[in-house]
């Protein structure tokens, strides 16, 4: 038999296809006499329901840091009409699940389960959010995990440059608080959960999102069934402090004896989504780091090894944003590694970015999104963040559509204006013996333990 000629062409990569157009769903939208916000999306392509419960309140609300969380973990394993146990029976039965967590600013019921169990689903989601029995037995089992796992946490480079970063942010806000200490926890009582709980947990503070097989018209029926008696007006809200203004760079130390490898943080105050430049940052921090092709992996990833996932990111709580620079590198290469992440930096705020890398990335974004909306939980995801948010009504139909009219000037301000290399915060996590002389190159140094005290 022949030898086949060799294809010249079958080494290169095809050219993209023709992007295909997302067809939303219709959206339906109401809110109830007692002032809870529904949005329902019917998708029939599978017979299954999934929504989002959210309560418009966080850890940046509670009385100590980390209470909403305990709260919301602690309603979850009872109500007065069910034990922990005959919950996780209902759920198996009606091929369900869910979850309840807390972050800054809100705290989120996540459900599913078969389509035609969602009725007793959505019951069982009111008996959570307004009937949870905070059984004293469950609080102290809840309570002791929890300072356990507080205790690995502080072993963890991760949790402490994070932990360090927000309190280097944000100051006296309450958004510094990113965990409890464990004398914290230990303060915590139950009837602490239960105040936050009857303040907070109200239906004029809460948005429910749910997407699938259904009709919205029977669906408002279940709904309305459902969480009709729910009562409760929206909680009060404090005036906080400004976050501090940083001026020059500035280097924040954890000693973490012993440690292998260092963790990197290098942010600054941004925005949020509701702020116009928001899509211009997005797409800026795609091409800087945000991405797996992006120009930070490829400096330190692929050209010089220094670690295997940098990444930058954009955070948006609802008061405040910031940007961020973090990895994880060989403790023999800290200060290399900080060089480079400030020289991306100052280029891609100096020089106008290529139109074909550009393009790269404007593809990038639009087909992550795409692919978010794949499922049922992408939709009520997308739909959630934007209602929350209080962004456009079309915002995720023209999403594509704004993405692709991104420019190279978009993203050199973007750039300018929020990848702030001259004011950068810089969190080094790592045994001291071994880098804090490295770190101490990049600017003023103070030091930490790892329980947070000055040393």
């Amino acid at each position: 038999m022949a030898t086949p000629a060799p294809n010249p062409t079958r080494a290169q990569v095809p050219p993209l296809g023709t992007e295909r157009p997302v067809v939303w769903p219709r959206r339906f939208r109401r809110t109830l006499a007692n002032g809870l916000e529904v949005a329902l999306v019917e998708t029939r392509t599978i017979p299954k329901f999934t929504a989002d419960l959210y309560i418009r309140s966080g850890n940046a609300v509670a009385t100590l840091p980390g209470l909403a969380q305990m709260t919301a973990t602690v309603a979850r394993t009872g109500t007065s009409r069910r034990t922990s146990h005959q919950i996780e029976d209902a759920l198996r039965g009606w091929g369900a699940d869910l979850s309840i967590s807390a972050g800054a600013d809100t705290t989120s019921v996540a459900f599913a389960g078969l389509a035609e169990f969602a009725r007793p689903l959505l019951d069982l989601v009111y008996e959570i959010v307004r009937e949870a029995s905070f059984s004293a037995e469950e609080f102290e089992r809840e309570r002791r995990q929890k300072i356990e796992g507080l205790r690995i946490d502080r072993t963890t480079p991760e949790f402490l440059a994070a932990e360090r970063l927000r309190k280097v942010l944000f100051g006296a806000h309450s958004y510094a608080d990113y965990a409890p200490t464990e004398q914290q926890v230990e303060a915590y009582s139950r009837e602490a959960l239960i105040a936050y709980y009857r303040e907070n947990y109200a239906p004029a503070n809460a948005l429910l999102v749910g997407v699938g097989d259904f009709s919205a018209d029977v669906m408002w029926k279940e709904i309305e069934g459902a969480f009709g008696d729910w009562k409760g007006a929206p909680p009060e809200r404090a005036a906080e402090p400004e976050p501090p203004k940083s001026h020059g760079r500035h280097v924040y130390f954890v000693h973490l004896p012993g440690a292998v490898q260092t963790q990197i943080v290098v942010a600054n105050m941004a925005i949020t989504r509701r702020h116009p430049d928001w899509m211009r940052l997005a797409l800026a921090n795609n091409l800087f780091g945000g991405a797996f092709n992006s120009r930070l992996v490829r400096n330190i990833r692929e050209e010089k090894g220094y670690t295997y996932s940098p990444r930058s990111s954009v955070h948006a709580l609802r008061q405040h944003g910031f940007f961020s620079v973090s990895a994880a590198v060989r403790n023999d290469v800290v200060a290399a590694a900080l060089t480079e992440i400030f020289y991306e930096l100052d280029r891609i705020r100096a020089l106008p970015v290529g139109e074909e890398e550009l393009a790269d990335t404007r593809s990038y974004m639009s087909g992550v999104f795409s692919l978010g909306l794949g499922t049922q939980d992408g939709i009520a995801g997308q739909l959630g963040g934007v209602l929350l948010d209080g962004l456009p009504e079309e915002y995720l139909e023209k999403y594509r559509e704004r993405v692709r009219a991104l420019q190279p000037s978009d993203v050199l301000e973007a750039a300018r204006r929020y990848f702030d290399s001259p004011n950068a915060q810089i969190i080094v996590v790592g045994d001291g013996e071994a880098v804090a002389g490295q770190a101490a190159l990049f600017g003023e140094m103070e030091k930490f333990d790892a329980q947070g005290n000055s040393i």
